[in-house]
């Protein structure tokens, strides 16, 4: 065990990937001589050379069409977007043409897209957003979003692993902010399954990525009045674990679903949604949502403090939830 950041998880989990198996290889725009943007792959291409270490051009089509050609031949590319927005240059080549390959040929596609998301830096409207629902919605895509160091390395591998696109979202304010003690050795962690981040029966915060540690924040606040709230961290977006969060419902009755997304279209609504369908006679309030207003991420520090949900956003939803 050893104690890494957020971002050094990563970095180790690509590199125990790489040094296992040869067909993984890394590309994107300044990943090899430079680093990569945030140096996850600093000093990879020393260790593994410019053929496994690629710096692409300024081009995210050609990214992930060279990537999807490569896993066609049987190679396992990781992908590194500059920032999560950027993708949207390569739609056309992720959702058109990688996304629905298996389903037209049964031809696995095992590619990773590594895409620093999120806010919280002043990074403005073409740096900080959170586009995991817009890919959620995507049939033939995995949605992967860690809010910690030992779940970061351990999807990771998993990640590499799945014989699908996958997208996998670091988000950028957790990199170096948050430690913990990660295992030496390689492990995965399976898609599709929650982890409780913090217990409690009172109510239950579902959420994922770096509003974990916002949920959490705002429980210990909570505690401290004697309101016990589970954080209920999904881990992955597609698959979701459905069952687990419809348990939490079930044992406390009261939910919020929490997002730095937008509102409007998040994937904190189909959660709610399948609460209401499959859970609506356990609820003993309305399903509450915590998540952006429905504009582009602002730029002033102010602004984006507003824009983002924060603790006490958390703690001021949770106190009128639990009163209902």
């Amino acid at each position: 065990m050893a104690e890494l950041t957020y971002i050094q998880a990563i970095s180790e989990g690509l590199r125990q990937e790489m040094r296992r198996d040869p067909r993984v290889f890394v590309l994107g725009e300044d990943v090899g001589v430079y680093g990569g943007a945030f140096k996850v792959t600093l000093g990879f291409q020393e260790e593994f050379g410019a053929w496994r270490v690629i710096d692409t051009p300024l081009s995210e089509t050609a990214i992930v069409g060279g990537a999807t050609g490569a896993a066609l031949m049987g190679l396992r590319p990781v992908a590194e977007m500059q920032f999560a927005d950027f993708v949207s240059c390569a739609w056309d080549q992720l959702v058109t043409v990688a996304a629905k390959q298996f389903f037209r040929a049964r031809t696995p596609i095992p590619i990773v897209l590594r895409l620093p998301s999120g806010g919280g830096f002043s990074g403005g409207p073409f740096h900080s957003q959170n586009p995991e629902s817009s890919f959620a919605h995507i049939p033939g895509l995995k949605v992967v979003c860690p809010a910690t160091p030992e779940d970061a390395k351990g999807l990771l591998a998993t990640s590499i692993e799945d014989p699908n696109p996958v997208l996998f979202f670091e988000h950028k304010h957790l990199y170096r902010r948050i430690k913990a003690q990660v295992p030496d050795e390689r492990y995965t962690i399976p898609f599709g399954q929650a982890r409780v981040h913090r217990p409690g029966d009172d109510a239950v915060v579902v959420t994922w990525g770096a509003m974990v540690h916002t949920a959490a924040e705002a429980a210990e606040r909570l505690a401290a009045e004697g309101t016990e709230i589970e954080v209920l961290d999904l881990r992955t977006l597609i698959p979701w674990d459905e069952e687990r969060v419809l348990e939490s419902v079930r044992r406390t009755s009261k939910v919020l679903v929490l997002h730095e997304d937008t509102r409007t279209g998040g994937f904190g609504a189909e959660i709610a949604a399948t609460i209401a369908e499959k859970a609506f006679e356990d609820l003993d309030a309305p399903i509450v949502r915590v998540a952006a207003p429905d504009t582009p991420v602002p730029f002033s520090p102010p602004l984006e403090k507003a824009f983002i949900p924060q603790v006490e956003d958390v703690v001021d939803a949770l106190r009128k939830l639990v009163a209902y």
